[in-house]
């Protein structure tokens, strides 16, 4: 049975899992979810995320959700061909791939997502006009993580350690959107995270992805 993953191709979510496919060479079929008249609000759709958010993964007889979720089961499930994205055959090194997962979340995640809402969500699709003050504060909070960044990366060449991690991916769909605005100077400012990212996001798997992110764009 081939995968079934709920989403839409320029969701920065839906995107960590579908460059995490890639990088295994995974089969999948994307199902789009009309957010637009509420279909992630449906039943069909809270059965598979109770908290109407995409994406969703259908995988047999087991349903799941949450894009780091998702993620971490394809490169477990899928750890046998393509990068190895958790190094689970080594302690140490699967310990740092978690503990730059979290910082991911905990620390990158939310202060990158409130300048793509303000920035590229708000404008795109509702017609408003951007916060300016959610924004500044926001690239205040990233900058300070992306100075840890800066310094972590003058040791190792990615987050984790020498080698390309989940960590790593899981970056790459908000600072793609990131760079669009002018805001991307926090990422350029910083020559080593700038190599990294230019790095990251010159991976096959992700140039697929990359083309998909169209949120903001102007026709």
């Amino acid at each position: 049975m081939t995968m079934k993953l709920y989403g839409l191709a320029m969701s920065t979510c839906t995107s960590k899992v579908i460059t995490c496919l890639h990088e295994h060479g995974a089969e999948f079929e994307l199902v789009p979810v009309n957010l637009q008249n509420g279909e992630h609000k449906q039943p069909a759709f809270l059965a598979k995320n109770p908290f109407g958010q995409i994406p969703a993964l259908d995988d047999g007889d087991l349903t799941l959700f949450e894009s780091r979720a998702i993620s971490t089961y394809v490169a477990e499930k899928f750890k046998g061909s393509g990068c190895d994205l958790l190094r689970s055959q080594n302690p140490k090194e699967a310990a740092l791939v978690k503990a730059w997962m979290e910082v991911e979340s905990q620390q990158f995640s939310p202060a990158i997502s409130s300048i793509f809402y303000q920035f590229i969500i708000v404008p795109s699709m509702y017609g408003g006009s951007p916060n300016q003050m959610i924004i500044d504060e926001s690239s205040a909070k990233l900058g300070k993580v992306l100075d840890v960044y800066e310094k972590r990366l003058s040791s190792s060449k990615y987050l984790a350690g020498d080698f390309y991690n989940l960590a790593d991916l899981h970056h790459l769909s908000y600072i793609y959107y990131l760079m669009k605005t002018p805001y991307g100077k926090l990422i350029n400012e910083r020559p080593r995270v700038r190599a990294w990212w230019e790095d990251i996001s010159s991976r096959p798997a992700f140039k697929k992805v990359a083309a998909g992110l169209t949120l903001g764009d102007k026709n």
